[in-house]
C-alpha cells in the first residue's frame, strides 16, 4: 500500500472513529455546564467518581506535610467556605439542590513552598499549597484561585475529561482491531496519527475550554461570596510573571496568558452585580 492509500484510508478510518464516538457520547450520558450551558459529556456515575476521589484526597492528605500556621489556615477555610456556601446557592438558584448536596466540602492547607497550585476535586475535597500564598497575596487573591477550582468541581470537568478519556481509549482499541491485519509500518503510522489528532484536537481544546469555564464561572462563585472580581486581573497577570517560556497554545492546556486576561475582563461585568449585591 503507498503512503497516498495509507493516508486516504487513515483518513475515512479516523472519521468512522470519530463519528461513533461522537454517537455514543450523545446516546450515552449528557449534562449541561453552569453559565455557559453547553453540553458536556458523563459517562462516569458522579457517586462513583467522588468516592474514588474522596480516597484520592485522603492518600494525598496522609502523605502530605499539613501546615501548622494557624492564621494562614483559618484563612485558607474561612475563604473556602465562603466559596462553598456560594456555590451550593448558585446550584440551588439553578435548580440543582440535588448536586449542592453532593458535596462535602473540606479545604487543607499543605506546607509546600515550591508547589504554586491549589485544586478541588470532585465532591468538594479541596487543596491549597502555601506556595501559591504569595501570589494570592489575600482573601481576594485566594477567593480568585479557589473559585476557580470550586467551579471545576461544580461544572463536572473531572468527569468530563474521564470520559474523553474513556472514549479515546475505546477509539484506540477499535483501532488498533481494525489494523490488526494491517503491516506493522502501517499499525504504527496509524496509530501515532491518532493519538496526535485526539490530543490535539480534542483533549487540548477541551482542557482551554474547561479553564475559560472554571475563570468564568469563578468569577460569579467569588463575587456572591463577597469578594471584587476585578482583583482576578493583578492575580493573574502576577501569575503569568512567573511563568517560563510557553508552548503555542494550541499544545498548551492552558489558554495563553493574553488570553485569558482579556475573557476574564470579559466576564467581570457578569459577575460585578453579585459582588454589588453582597455589599448591601
Amino acid at each position: 500500500m503507498n503512503i497516498l492509500n495509507i493516508r486516504k484510508s487513515l483518513f475515512y478510518l479516523l472519521l468512522r472513529l470519530t463519528l461513533i464516538m461522537i454517537t455514543i457520547s450523545f446516546f450515552i450520558g449528557c449534562a449541561e455546564v453552569p453559565i455557559s450551558q453547553r453540553g458536556s459529556l458523563r459517562l462516569v456515575p458522579e457517586s462513583e467518581l467522588i468516592t474514588m476521589s474522596f480516597k484520592e484526597y485522603q492518600q494525598v492528605i496522609d502523605k502530605s506535610k499539613l501546615s501548622t500556621d494557624q492564621n494562614k489556615i483559618q484563612t485558607v477555610r474561612k475563604v473556602g467556605n465562603r466559596i462553598a456556601k456560594a456555590a451550593e446557592a448558585f446550584l440551588a438558584d439553578l435548580g440543582r439542590e440535588n448536586q449542592a448536596r453532593k458535596y462535602q466540602w473540606e479545604f487543607n492547607l499543605i506546607e509546600d513552598d515550591k508547589v504554586v497550585n491549589a485544586w478541588v476535586m470532585p465532591g468538594g475535597k479541596a487543596a491549597v499549597y502555601t506556595g501559591i500564598l504569595p501570589f494570592t497575596q489575600d482573601e481576594s487573591g485566594l477567593a480568585v484561585v479557589l473559585g476557580h477550582e470550586v467551579a471545576h468541581a461544580i461544572a463536572e470537568h473531572g468527569n468530563e475529561r474521564m470520559s474523553q478519556a474513556l472514549l479515546t481509549n475505546m477509539g484506540t482499541m477499535a483501532l488498533s482491531a481494525a489494523l490488526a491485519q494491517k503491516p506493522r509500518q502501517t499499525q504504527e503510522l496509524f496509530m501515532t496519527v491518532f493519538g496526535v489528532g485526539t490530543n490535539v484536537g480534542l483533549i487540548l481544546p477541551y482542557s482551554r475550554l474547561h479553564e475559560k469555564e472554571a475563570d468564568r464561572i469563578g468569577l460569579t462563585l467569588m463575587a456572591r461570596a463577597g469578594y471584587d472580581p476585578r482583583v482576578a486581573i493583578p492575580f493573574w497577570e502576577r501569575m503569568n510573571q512567573k511563568e517560563e517560556a510557553r508552548s503555542p497554545e494550541f499544545l498548551s492546556t492552558h489558554p495563553a496568558p493574553s488570553t485569558r486576561i482579556a475573557n476574564i475582563e470579559s466576564f467581570i461585568s457578569e459577575a460585578m452585580p453579585y459582588y454589588q449585591k453582597s455589599l448591601k
